[in-house]
């Protein structure tokens, strides 16, 4: 197989970089060793799209934040994703503090940041009732917002489909293929891809990648733990609030979601394996408790769910971006941790410039034209809950009179129509797991956590998939939800003596 670019890594900063590249005339294939995309940092974070004041503007993650924070509102309304700037608040309890927040304020108005704000008691008050009584100040930035990041994900990866780009899952790469200091492509579990680029956005592994081309990048994986409250709790807070920050973390937040739910989290610590993501009791009590000094009347007790996620930091703290310093043709994207999600958009346009002076050094006489067939919104999805929020049942009725899947509902706390897991199944990129369909529709995602949709669901998918219930899995391979059917099992202790006698 030979294509013009590799890009190595299905989460935000990859598939970000595949759409915006499939603007041009270009074959582009993206690689992703899980069985979906948005699997790694991409999944399991804030969704906060920072306003972008407290990074080093010397930096390029300060630069980056700041040039893509006003793209969100445009982009996802291309995308149909869900987007609300809602504005954050970083709140302050004494002298001590606030003069981190005059200086936190300083840098945004130096960095071009409109409408930064010193909030005294009174008006923070006003603007969250539920704050801790002794919070005293707070930095206010109206240009914070937040999004489901893995929804932005697979709708830029969705789009990037659309647009031409093949998306191959659960392919890992192995190696590089290198001659005379020049990428030729890939080696992967699935064979060779040939490529004139290679864009190693492989999160976590970006460095194993890089130091394949002889790249001394060193990526040390972060650990960051969270609660997930239930909708009950979705409106205690109005905006994101922060804690002071930290040399390592902006803090434990607490933050409402664009779904409805309470997010508080994460903690920070260092994780020596790039696949743990365990989390522990004292982990997520240190969650709660972080969380607790800022809204003290949060309980526990609507907690429906506690995951961790991976971030990748790099050696000085800043995103990696740039060519090769050994290998024409190879450019790497590492180091991308918070606030990369925010970044993406940004740093996908980067690195299309860099592919552009890439291939002219590659090839002097090569210019790259735009496509003018670029389609820039995704198709609108029918989802339940947006007409019922819109009190718009009459038209969802016409839905169902030609569509009745869609008059199912298979998800009862999130309201999932048989028709939008359909739908989600035959995406671009389709779900072909539980949780890429969870991801993908919610379905799972409520109170009960899949404990009562989950064997519909299974059905669903066996049956619009062609596949047998066993063969259908939770997150890719080594995760089945079935380990055999029940009379199979049946005969199998029956017909067995212990002694390897038929009976």
């Amino acid at each position: 197989m030979k294509t013009d670019v590799v890009v190595i890594g299905g989460g935000v900063t990859g598939t970000a970089i595949a759409r915006e590249l499939a603007r041009y005339h270009l074959n582009i294939i993206l690689l992703e060793k899980e069985d979906d995309v948005a699997m790694g940092a991409s999944k399991a974070n804030s969704g906060i799209i920072h306003a972008g004041y407290n990074a080093d503007q010397t930096t390029l993650k300060g630069q980056l934040n700041i040039e893509a924070n006003p793209m969100f509102d445009q982009l996802c309304r291309k995308l149909n994703v869900p987007f609300q700037r809602i504005g954050s608040l970083v709140v302050g309890f004494d002298q001590a503090d606030l003069k981190v927040l005059i200086q936190e304020e300083i840098k945004g108005q130096q960095a071009g940041i409109k409408n930064l704000k010193i909030l005294a008691r009174e008006q923070l008050r006003a603007m969250e009732p539920n704050l801790n009584q002794q919070a005293r100040f707070a930095l206010y930035a109206p240009s914070a917002g937040i999004i489901s990041s893995y929804e932005f994900t697979i709708s830029l990866a969705n789009s990037a489909v659309l647009n031409g780009v093949k998306v191959l899952l659960e392919t890992e790469v192995n190696g590089l293929m290198i001659e005379a200091g020049k990428i030729r492509g890939v080696e992967t579990n699935r064979g060779k891809i040939a490529a004139t680029i290679v864009i190693n956005a492989a999160g976590l592994y970006s460095d194993k990648i890089a130091q394949q081309a002889g790249d001394q990048i060193k990526i040390t994986p972060r650990k960051g733990e969270y609660h997930l409250l239930d909708k009950n709790w979705g409106d205690l807070v109005n905006h994101v609030i922060f804690p002071i920050p930290t040399k390592h973390s902006k803090g434990i937040l607490v933050t409402p979601t664009v779904h409805g739910n309470l997010l508080i989290g994460p903690n920070s610590s260092l994780s020596t394996a790039r696949e743990n993501l365990a989390v522990s009791s004292t982990g997520l009590k240190e969650v709660y408790d972080g969380a607790k000094k800022l809204l003290p009347g949060l309980s526990r007790k609507d907690v429906i769910a506690s995951f961790s996620g991976l971030r990748a930091t790099a050696e000085g703290d800043d995103f990696i971006i740039g060519p090769s310093a050994n290998c024409v043709g190879l450019i790497n994207v590492a180091g991308i941790q918070s606030p990369g999600l925010t970044s993406a958009p940004a740093i996908a346009k980067s690195v299309t410039d860099l592919v552009k002076d890439t291939l002219s050094r590659i090839n002097p006489g090569l210019t790259l034209t735009y496509r003018d067939d670029f389609i820039e919104e995704l198709p609108k999805k029918l989802i339940f809950t947006e007409y019922l929020a819109q009190n718009d049942l009459e038209k969802w009725q016409e839905i169902i009179d030609d569509h009745p899947e869609y008059g199912e509902i298979i998800c009862r706390c999130e309201k999932i129509s048989k028709g939008e897991i359909i739908s989600a199944i035959n995406d671009p990129v389709p779900a072909q797991s539980i949780d890429a369909v969870k991801r993908r529709t919610r379905t799972g995602a409520g109170r009960c956590q899949g404990g009562f949709c989950e064997p519909r669901l299974l059905a669903i998918m066996s049956e619009e998939l062609g596949l047998s219930p066993l063969a259908i899995t939770k997150k890719g391979a080594g995760s089945a939800i079935l380990k055999a059917r029940t009379k199979d099992w049946l005969r199998e202790q029956k017909n067995y003596t212990g002694g390897g006698e038929q009976q």
